[in-house]
């Protein structure tokens, strides 16, 4: 499996899964993630997969500092419905990332473990998401700010000739490099720039 060499780059996301432990699935339940899994869970890299990874990593790492965040300990609303723009995508990283699900997430172990009813969508409130420690009831609302990353201005153009089957291979090759390289400076350029990733702990 070959893949631009920048995702290796972008920090990772360190999480304890009581779950996991439980059950014996790793070794005091302790998980890594990598960009790439994100990658393979949408089965693409784009600035939204980088987004939510990206937002996801800094929302935890607020709400729990220097501790491991507890996967399966965080509910998560998301303003759109689900249906809306990106919010299926965005909500899919987030759920990898974190272990909250809607209803069809896991049913849980004797009163314990439970997942389902953590993710919602449609929900009133000022930002695109809001991350909430279950233990304590410690929240911040987290929003991602693409447009302070703009595309090379030549991307817009080659995707369209890409689109319509006119591009040459040089064309796109072209388009993969600008596409990617955005991506890359989404995640490693601006990874923790407040004017990208807006992170505000609630009162």
């Amino acid at each position: 499996m070959h893949y631009p060499p920048f995702f290796d780059a972008v920090p990772r996301v360190r999480v304890r899964d009581p779950l996991s432990e439980f059950l014996g699935a790793v070794d005091g339940g302790v998980i890594e993630y990598c960009y790439l899994d994100a990658v393979r869970l949408a089965g693409h890299s784009c600035p939204t997969v980088a987004g939510a990874y990206g937002l996801t990593r800094l929302a935890l790492g607020a709400l729990y500092g220097a501790a491991l965040a507890e996967r399966g300990g965080v509910q998560v609303t998301l303003r759109d419905e689900a249906s809306a723009g990106v919010a299926g995508v965005v909500a899919s990283v987030v759920s990898l990332l974190t272990g909250a699900c809607t209803d069809t997430g896991f049913k849980g172990l004797a009163g314990r473990f439970e997942r389902r009813g953590l993710l919602a969508f449609g929900v009133e409130q000022a930002c695109e998401l809001r991350f909430t420690r279950r233990d304590e009831g410690a929240s911040v609302d987290a929003a991602v700010n693409l447009r302070a990353v703009p595309a090379d201005p030549q991307m817009m153009p080659l995707m369209q000739r890409c689109l319509a089957g006119a591009a040459d291979e040089e064309e796109t090759q072209l388009f993969r490099s600008l596409w990617q390289d955005r991506v890359r400076r989404i995640l490693l350029e601006h990874g923790d720039d407040p004017d990208v990733f807006v992170i505000r702990h609630i009162d």
